[in-house]
């Protein structure tokens, strides 16, 4: 009779506190006392008696093709089954055979899974030992995947974040590339919300903290990249070590990069909790994201307190995380600046300005007063001319409107490009421009949308129009330009505050709590 291990096991109990097999036996529920004899003799549970099949139970269906699938997984160990399995179903049917089913997909798999297991090798991770404080991995992972929104524009971004090895400890700051600006901004605020200064930082070699050597310096180190001096000098301001990972090795940063999956997902789960992917503005979504960061330190503090108490604490005041420039403002009304083009208020043309450069943002100041704020190009974009500048001037020299260098810029939007090419096929070059720079000029000294609303309809009409119809539109009288309506705006009497009836409202206050007793 077939018995299972919990029977043995009933039956060997039942042995030891002296019963007889019969007993043994009706007590494990077995029919036999022979049973009892038969797994005492051998002092075995079933499972142990039981030897792995090695003979099939059906046919090999891929017996004729498997020497040519292994010898295509020893080539190509990247292959993967569905697709392998997918040519095959592919292939001309065997002599007297006949071609694969799609249920066979599994079994395929099956023996290709097998196969992997005894015949490839793999990189085992390699599991490694860190002290507390002795190292913070640092890398940039993009964000843009979210389909976060600021004021409704899709926001492309990435998380500079900061990773303490022995206890996860993480932090981070939302930035738009992977720049030694953005770097230092990462890392600082991150030792400022730590307060404490581990020994090491360890980088990938992005060209924010390395560079490629020069061939003497190549022949002369043996090294193919070396630190930037900037980066040098930003870790020796707080006492860090700088160490770098191997090249195409992000492996060995796997504390930080293991970490950026895992703060993927929980963003992506507190969005969903909180319903909408919209934020007014960048501070706020930092906000969110600070808070989500927040309570998953929480779960770190015991292996945190570790890494405290041998850290040192953090002393060096922080750097300025804007870099400062200085440059002179071309004829016309352009600046370089990081290798990119920017327009400023023509009346600065001629005039050396200070530009202070952040993150998102470029500050234009000029005799110490603040004239502009642009915001910072990255990427492929190479310039950004504003036409509230130079809407003027292109007024005052229409024929240099159509061959301009950057009219692309000129248009704000894609109803302006659409209205500007409607009026060419009905007006001269010369008036279709002269229209177009009229309505630009609208939209400069009023609300651009409004404009861009009234094109929209006037486009759509399909009629001949020029800007006395956007006017219209707007609810100007014709001949009367936008710089006027904002003369038509009545003046509001704000009236002149009484600094006495404030003293009388505090000194009611003050008797009321029983501060103050007037005389």
């Amino acid at each position: 009779m077939t018995a299972t291990d919990a029977q043995v096991r009933i039956l060997m109990r039942e042995r030891r506190k002296g019963r007889r097999q019969e007993q043994a036996a009706a007590k494990a529920n077995l029919g036999s006392r022979n049973t009892v004899a038969k797994y005492e003799g051998l002092g075995r549970l079933p499972s142990q008696l039981k030897r792995p099949r090695v003979y099939r139970t059906r046919p090999d269906e891929f017996a004729a093709d498997w020497p040519r699938v292994e010898q295509m997984l020893q080539d190509a160990p990247e292959l993967e089954a569905k697709a392998l399995f997918e040519w095959l179903c592919a292939e001309q049917p065997r002599p007297g055979g006949t071609r694969y089913t799609p249920g066979q997909l599994r079994t395929f798999q099956r023996r290709v899974t097998a196969w992997r297991g005894l015949h490839q090798t793999q990189v085992a991770t390699l599991e490694q030992i860190h002290e507390p404080g002795e190292i913070m991995e640092m890398d940039g992972v993009w964000l843009s995947e979210l389909d976060v929104t600021i004021a409704g524009q899709f926001f492309k971004h990435m998380l500079i974040h900061c990773v303490l090895a022995y206890s996860n400890w993480e932090w981070g700051r939302v930035v738009q590339s992977e720049s030694l600006g953005a770097v230092r901004l990462g890392l600082q605020s991150s030792l400022l919300k730590l307060g404490y200064v581990p020994q090491i930082v360890q980088c990938d070699n992005s060209s924010a903290a390395t560079r490629r050597l020069g061939m003497q310096e190549e022949s002369a180190e043996g090294k193919p990249r070396t630190y930037t001096l900037d980066y040098l000098h930003l870790l020796d301001h707080y006492g860090l070590v700088p160490q770098t990972i191997h090249v195409a090795n992000p492996n060995e940063n796997g504390d930080v990069e293991s970490s950026h999956g895992v703060l993927l997902r929980a963003l992506k789960q507190a969005l969903l909790l909180r319903g909408s992917r919209e934020f007014a503005t960048i501070e706020s979504y930092e906000s969110f994201l600070f808070g989500l960061m927040d309570r998953r330190n929480r779960t770190r503090q015991a292996r945190l307190a570790e890494e405290m108490a041998v850290m040192k604490p953090l002393q060096a005041t922080p750097l300025a995380t804007s870099v400062k420039h200085k440059v002179r403002v071309s004829r016309g009304s352009l600046i370089q600046m990081l290798h990119k083009t920017y327009s400023v208020p023509t009346s600065l043309i001629g005039k050396e300005v200070t530009v202070y450069v952040h993150e998102w943002s470029l500050d234009v100041y000029y005799a110490g007063q603040l004239v502009d704020t642009l915001p910072r190009l990255i990427g492929q974009q190479l310039h950004q001319v504003n036409y509230r500048h130079l809407i003027d001037t292109l007024l005052r020299k229409p024929g240099g409107f159509r061959r301009y260098r950057f009219r692309e810029d000129l248009f704000p939007r894609l109803i302006f490009r659409c209205a500007w090419e409607q009026l060419n096929s009905w007006h001269t070059p010369r008036r279709a421009d002269l229209i177009y720079l009229r309505v630009l000029h609208l939209a400069a000294y009023t609300l651009e949308s409004d404009v861009a609303a009234a094109l929209e309809g006037l486009v759509e009409r399909g009629r001949p129009w020029d800007e006395n119809e956007v006017k219209a539109w707007l609810g100007h009288p014709q001949g009367v330009g936008p710089e006027d309506s904002l003369r038509l705006v009545p003046e509001v009497n704000r009236g002149v505050v009484e600094l006495s009836q404030y003293d009388r409202l505090l000194t009611l206050a003050e008797c009321q709590e029983g501060v103050y007793e007037p005389a």
